[in-house]
């Protein structure tokens, strides 16, 4: 299918198109790379908590190979002990919740395609902290998928991420696959089957609807079911 041309930054049309395959998918992001010459450039794939974000990065980071990495925004989570300082521990994943200052920081960092390795943090989630200069992303890498809910958010400093980006893909999912998703990752974690229900139609909810508002300012929508 034909898109427009994106400009890095611009906010597309409500009525933003929609991507229902991976191989095409993968070969958008290699036009991204060859367009960029001899550039990095960043790729942004947002969407709300459990519409695929993390299943698509990894797909199009094993198709593309090393020159392709992935610096997510959940490496950026604050520690549980500050979460717990703050008050804001029992909405972990709220838009508050990230060091969205760091997040910007390393993108800038990314996007100026330095000589030398730059690490990124991860997040673990079998103990539900990030971790440090977890994810190397050396110069020989040209297209930095990073992922994460918030990136289209259009408030201090998240608006700082948009311009970054020269491409912005909105994941989507039914909500009850996107819930059932939810509840399966936080039994995984180790929460009761009860309060990852709760979790994930509450907190993830609240969260969702932060989210769904951003999704006018994304170059596409991909539905992959």
């Amino acid at each position: 299918m034909t898109h427009p041309a994106p400009v890095p930054g611009a906010c597309p049309p409500e009525d933003v198109p929609v991507e229902t395959s991976l191989a095409a998918l993968v070969e958008r992001a290699r036009g991204l790379v060859a367009k960029a010459g001899t550039s990095r450039v960043l790729l942004g794939v947002t969407g709300a908590p459990g519409a695929g974000k993390s299943t698509l990065s990894a797909a199009l980071i094993a198709a593309l190979g090393p020159v392709a990495a992935i610096c997510g925004m959940d490496g950026f989570h604050l520690a549980n002990v500050e979460l717990e300082r703050l008050g804001r521990a029992g909405r972990k994943g709220a838009i508050d919740t990230f060091d969205a200052h760091g997040y910007v920081a390393l993108l800038r960092r990314l996007a100026a395609d330095p000589p030398h390795v730059v690490y990124a943090p991860a997040y673990d989630r079998s103990i539900e902290e990030s971790v440090a200069a977890a994810v190397p992303i050396g110069p020989e890498v040209r297209l930095v998928v990073t992922e994460g809910n918030y990136l289209l958010v259009d408030e201090a400093p998240w608006d700082a991420v948009r311009p970054l980006l020269a491409e912005a893909w909105y994941c989507e999912l039914s909500d009850d696959e996107r819930v059932r998703r939810l509840v399966a990752r936080h039994v995984a974690a180790g929460k009761a089957p009860e309060d990852a229900r709760r979790w994930a139609t509450g907190s993830d909810a609240a969260n969702a609807a932060v989210v769904a508002a951003t999704r006018r300012r994304a170059d596409l929508a991909v539905r992959l079911g």
